[in-house]
């Protein structure tokens, strides 16, 4: 190949590099960043510990409640919490507040087993919970893994009783119960998505009777009695008390460096705590922006952002609402001149599988994080598709901050798709583009995320509060 090819080949083609060999340096950075971030995931398994956690993070680097009518100043920083289970975090900008905000938004809620309002059952003299599962999982996957309890629970005296159970060494551990392979041939004739079904996530929680040393009388469901006993004895709960609670049963793997060379992480949650956590790393680290900051942690994106703590509700437009007032600001004029990331990982490019991916348009691990101009299904089907002025303005934000991002759909056309928080933050006229990590095993108990993705993306939250 002539020079000149060479040449033209350099100015004109592009291909997205490999962070490990652009930034060495970074390897040893991303491992430091990470270390905290293993830690969130550990202590916020379900979407309320992930609001406590946040809202102790963002007081401890100087945050305080919002309080609405309130004037700020530039740098104030600011946190408001709905119904505990999502957080929005600002840090007042220089410039007035009608040249719009800076929105990023990630979900904290995971997929998982919920338990249903009347759980509690026996059979065969075994204690079982009953379970209606959370989200896009693959229910076969949920079998034979140990389990933790984690919730609240509302007594009929009013007192709320925060739970878990199962996470902490010597704690017992939960499961659901699966077939042998010598006694499966009629199972294995399922298909995949019901090779256990959904009325099968049965969660054994006992097998031992409660004992009446006074009497020789049989008692009815006596190991779910001993379930009750114990569980009355620390909690002091009734199984009524089930009625006014919120229970999730969640993988109790604890984050794990995988591979030789410690690349990747492994843990449940990471769709999408893993950009919940970047988004409030460069959040607190925003100190004097331009534009006025909201980082929102939301809730119930897996199930459609329903529900009055998720997106597809007007608890966003009200706290924006509220930060126009402050200045006087004309909150159509702020929605509509802001940017926002919708902040959520996408599928990254797994060899092994390589039939459902488009491999020009997949984002693969170590590579950075991922831009994915639009989501949804089939032709585009309940997508948000990003304007090329939006995908300037980001794309330069990233380069001039030397950040390593990619692009990539979501598996290839037609096999299969799926959503973001991005069109309902749209639907308020603001622009959004979908910005994250790219996921091996994604929706899996244990998913994998690149270290040094997890960082580059950390780095383009930063950049994107940082920009003029």
């Amino acid at each position: 190949m002539s020079e000149k090819t060479k040449e033209l080949q350099k100015k004109l083609l592009w291909e997205f590099p490999h962070i490990g060999k652009k930034y060495p340096d970074h390897r040893e950075k991303a491992e430091d960043f990470c270390q905290g971030y293993k830690e969130y995931l550990d202590h916020g398994k379900t979407e309320r510990e992930c609001a406590a956690i946040s809202v102790r993070m963002l007081e401890e680097a100087g945050y305080r409640p919002f309080e609405p009518g309130k004037a700020y100043a530039p740098g104030d920083k600011v946190y408001w919490v709905n119904r505990k289970k999502a957080v929005i975090a600002t840090t007042f900008g220089r410039k007035p507040i009608e040249e719009g905000v800076r929105i990023n938004g990630a979900h904290i809620d995971s997929p998982r087993l919920d338990l249903k309002p009347v759980p509690l059952y026996e059979k065969n003299d075994i204690a079982y919970f009953k379970t209606h599962y959370y989200g896009g999982l693959r229910k076969y996957q949920w079998g034979t893994i140990p389990l933790a309890l984690h919730g609240v629970i509302i007594r009929e005296d009013g007192a709320e009783i925060t739970v878990s159970v199962g996470e902490e060494k010597g704690e017992p551990a939960f499961c659901v119960t699966d077939l042998l392979p010598h006694l499966s041939a009629e199972q294995n004739k399922r298909p995949l998505s019901e090779g256990i079904k959904g009325e099968e996530l049965n969660i054994l929680i006992g097998s031992m009777p409660f004992m009446d040393d006074e009497s020789d009388e049989k008692i009815k469901d006596a190991v779910k009695l001993q379930v009750m006993a114990l569980l009355n004895e620390k909690y002091g709960i009734t199984e009524k008390d089930f009625i006014r609670a919120e229970i999730e049963m969640v993988p109790a793997f604890h984050a794990r460096d995988i591979g030789f060379d410690r690349s990747l992480i492994g843990a449940y949650g990471q769709d999408d705590r893993v950009c919940a956590y970047t988004a409030l790393k460069a959040e607190i680290a925003a100190v004097s922006p331009a534009y006025t900051t909201v980082t929102v942690l939301t809730d119930k994106e897996e199930i459609g952002s329903e529900g009055n703590t998720g997106l597809n509700s007007d608890y966003l437009g009200h706290y924006i609402s509220w930060l126009a007032k402050a200045q006087d600001a004309d909150v159509k004029k702020v929605l509509i001149n802001s940017i926002c990331l919708s902040s959520d990982v996408n599928a990254a490019y797994d060899p092994t599988f390589s039939s459902v991916y488009e491999p020009g348009n997949s984002c693969y691990i170590n590579k950075g994080c991922v831009l994915t101009k639009y989501t949804g299904a089939r032709g585009k089907s309940a997508s948000n598709d990003a304007s090329a002025e939006l995908m300037a303005k980001v794309i330069k934000i990233m380069d001039d901050a030397g950040v390593c991002w990619q692009t990539g759909e979501l598996g290839a056309v037609d096999a299969g798709g799926g959503g973001t928080i991005a069109k309902y933050v749209a639907s308020m006229n603001v622009d959004v583009v979908d910005l994250g990590v790219p996921i091996l095993s994604m929706h899996a108990p244990f998913e994998l995320a690149s270290k040094l993705d997890v960082y580059h993306t950390y780095l383009a939250f930063k950049a994107f509060y940082e920009a003029e």
